[in-house]
């Protein structure tokens, strides 16, 4: 199924669908500021290890995922002063920083060193459904067989057809990937360079 939200405003009606869908164990696939991803609620085992199939990814590779804002962040990992300070400086936007994650986190979703790698994009859509859900949601790219990327969430739906319950159109995405930024132990590591402005952390 695809259906269109607005990006700027989006309709609480079709914000409640898409939750509804994650809420019964679906796959959707949604815009981003950088995007367009992937994903499920964090706390369903079971969609989780669809999505590995879907995007014939390796369980030793975790997945990353969204949260709502810098509040929800500490709920799911553990956040230093200067990790906040940083965090809140750049989100929303267009960052995955790296933390080590808390209990509330499934073991699937972290890696050996107990790290996960979290966003809180600068997009109302996906911002909103986390709000409505209650949970993270997993935020993979929806790439293409030779690892490109979907712009066109039509295309995105052609291929993956019956493996996503639900595709969201919120118009075009950008197209380039989120910077990911190590923020362990206080020491930044640059593990990615993409849209977001990284020269805070050379």
């Amino acid at each position: 199924m695809l259906i269109q939200i607005n990006p700027k405003n989006p309709q609480p009606r079709m914000i409640a669908q898409a939750v509804s869908v994650l809420r019964e164990g679906g796959i959707i696939a949604y815009p981003t500021d950088t995007i367009y991803g992937i994903g499920c609620d964090i706390m369903n085992k079971k969609a989780i290890e669809k999505i590995y199939r879907i995007m014939r990814r390796d369980k030793n590779q975790p997945f990353s995922f969204i949260c709502s804002d810098l509040k929800n962040i500490s709920d799911y990992a553990k956040v230093s002063n200067y990790a906040y300070k940083t965090m809140k400086r750049l989100l929303p936007g267009p960052y995955t920083f790296i933390l080590e994650g808390s209990r509330m986190v499934p073991k699937i979703m972290l890696t050996k060193r107990k790290t996960a790698g979290i966003r809180v994009p600068d997009h109302e859509i996906c911002l909103r459904i986390v709000q409505g859900l209650g949970n993270p949601i997993i935020s993979t790219s929806a790439s293409t067989p030779d690892g490109g990327v979907f712009l066109d969430p039509s295309l995105l739906h052609d291929h993956f057809e019956a493996n996503i319950d639900l595709v969201i159109d919120g118009g075009p995405a950008s197209g380039e990937p989120s910077s990911v930024v190590s923020l362990i132990d206080d020491e930044p590591e640059i593990i990615r360079e993409g849209l977001g402005d990284v020269s805070l952390f050379k």
